[in-house]
């Protein structure tokens, strides 16, 4: 198996020193709390709809299950539709603080959704959700892509995708508290589950505004003259430049490659589960058994649990054999295998096995996102990247919750089966992509540039003919 990637830099091999091993680790202390509770946060607040249909909403709001249907699907077209004027606002302002800004803005939207009183009102809540919620991976990714050397970003990405079922835990628990609870001050339980979200994230978005470290060279890592060094050290290598300016022409290269389209369509292929599970899970879960609204509400967690743990170990994987693809693919074969036994099995606890194990799509979008990272370079060029991949994955996520059909309940037979499809068709994108940069690095391996282009100004993948893909 050939490895791909390359620690070479335009002045030889690059060795980690112990200073640089301190370096990173003060980034870490720094930048990982709040990447981690971002991730949390933002993915419990858009799944806070899904624990909704077993704290009350249909009763209190009276909607019918076709629409609750549209209110999973129409977040991610409000994220959809925010992914092109985000791609050009990140590159404008500070991360920190548009981040900060936007986290913010969709904590009062969560707040106003507890507001909602009819289908109208809480779809466009919903909307405005996924709009603004649209803001919050792409800038993680892109803030990884910089403050972390190629080798080191697998296991990162990896991080940042098992926190979302860590979020999806949390969410959970909390909503466990909140059944509990029960209708507090003549307020529905589903309601309490939007304001208690709502309001940890506002006080996230003001911290983030002030304290996110979004750059290897922020204020808040306080770095000696020694770490400015090697910070210029880390950017050559990690062939990632920070730059106000959006290259266009960044763009254009991208829209020219096989690859670009390939992880699109591998995002709305594992994805597809994420939205309709994500959405119909406590449902789901409440039929295989006479569960009440709090158990089935705990039968999710080891879900979550799940998404976490082959997110991680995907990544770990990843690093340890140097293969991002062959990873991948394993994780699509076992997300594969769980949405099979949900087409197959009625019901009964190997159905519930089946949905834990659907979850190994985590793993596998992980190891798509860090094929970005790892193999794409050039600012604006990565960034467009990042917005296409997020795309793919909400598209994914719409259409997931519309193939979970109504008159199907409870078995729901066609999303399973559209499922386990979308996982087959992200395997051979994983084969094809791998094979395509292959050959790629051979031809560049075999006809080595004499000279590498000055890496201070961000050259892409394609212009540096020194750059070897990591497969």
């Amino acid at each position: 198996m050939e490895k791909g990637g390359s620690d070479i830099s335009p002045v030889g091999p690059y060795v980690k020193t112990k200073e640089e091993e301190r370096y990173v680790r003060k980034v870490g202390w720094t930048f990982l709390p709040f990447m981690t509770t971002i991730v949390m946060v933002q993915f419990a607040d858009k799944s806070a709809l899904a624990i909704s249909a077993v704290l009350g909403i249909y009763q209190d709001t009276g909607i019918r299950g076709s629409q609750f249907s549209w209110l999973g699907s129409i977040f991610f077209l409000g994220y959809l539709v925010f992914q092109i004027p985000n791609q050009i606002l990140v590159q404008k302002f500070p991360i920190s603080r548009y981040l900060g800004v936007m986290i913010v803005i969709w904590g009062a939207v969560m707040l106003f959704t507890a507001m909602g009183n009819t289908f109208s009102e809480l779809a466009a809540l919903r909307f405005l959700l996924g709009l603004f919620e649209a803001t919050c991976l792409p800038c993680i990714y892109i803030i990884i892509a910089n403050l972390y050397r190629r080798e080191e970003q697998t296991l990162y990405f990896g991080i940042a995708t098992m926190c979302q079922g860590i979020g999806s835990v949390l969410g959970n628990f909390v909503a466990v508290g909140v059944s509990n609870m029960g209708n507090r001050r003549g307020i529905a339980m589903w309601r309490w589950n939007h304001i208690i979200f709502g309001a940890l994230t506002v006080s996230l978005g003001i911290l983030c505004f002030f304290f996110l470290v979004d750059n290897p060279r922020s204020w808040l890592l306080r770095l000696t003259p020694e770490e400015h060094e090697i910070v210029d050290r880390r950017t050559r290598d990690n062939a990632v430049v920070r730059t106000k300016k959006v290259h266009w022409p960044h763009f254009v290269e991208a829209l020219k490659e096989a690859r670009l389209y390939l992880i699109f369509i591998a995002a709305v292929g594992l994805n597809m589960q994420n939205g309709g599970l994500l959405v119909f899970s406590a449902q789901l879960i409440s039929t295989l058994g006479d569960f009440t609204p709090t158990q089935s509400i705990l039968l999710k967690i080891p879900g979550g649990a799940c998404a976490c743990i082959f997110s991680l170990v995907g990544s770990i994987l990843a690093r340890k054999v140097g293969q991002i693809a062959y990873v991948g693919m394993l994780m699509c074969v076992i997300s594969a295998a769980g949405c099979l036994i949900l087409t197959i099995v009625e019901d009964g606890p190997v159905k519930l096995a089946g949905y834990y194990l659907s979850w190994g799509m985590s793993g596998a979008s992980a190891l798509l996102a860090a094929t970005i990272g790892n193999n794409v370079s050039g600012y604006s060029k990565k960034i467009f990247y990042n917005s296409v991949y997020v795309a793919g994955t909400t598209v994914g996520q719409f259409i997931g919750p519309l193939v979970m059909l109504e008159h199907e309940a409870p078995r729901y037979l066609t999303g399973p089966i559209v499922f386990t499809v979308g996982n087959a068709v992200a395997f051979v994108c994983f084969i094809i992509n791998r094979v395509t940069m292959g050959m790629e690095n051979k031809r560049r391996k075999n006809n080595p540039p004499e000279t590498r282009p000055d890496l201070s100004t961000g050259p892409t993948d394609v212009e540096d003919r020194g750059f070897i893909y990591r497969l």
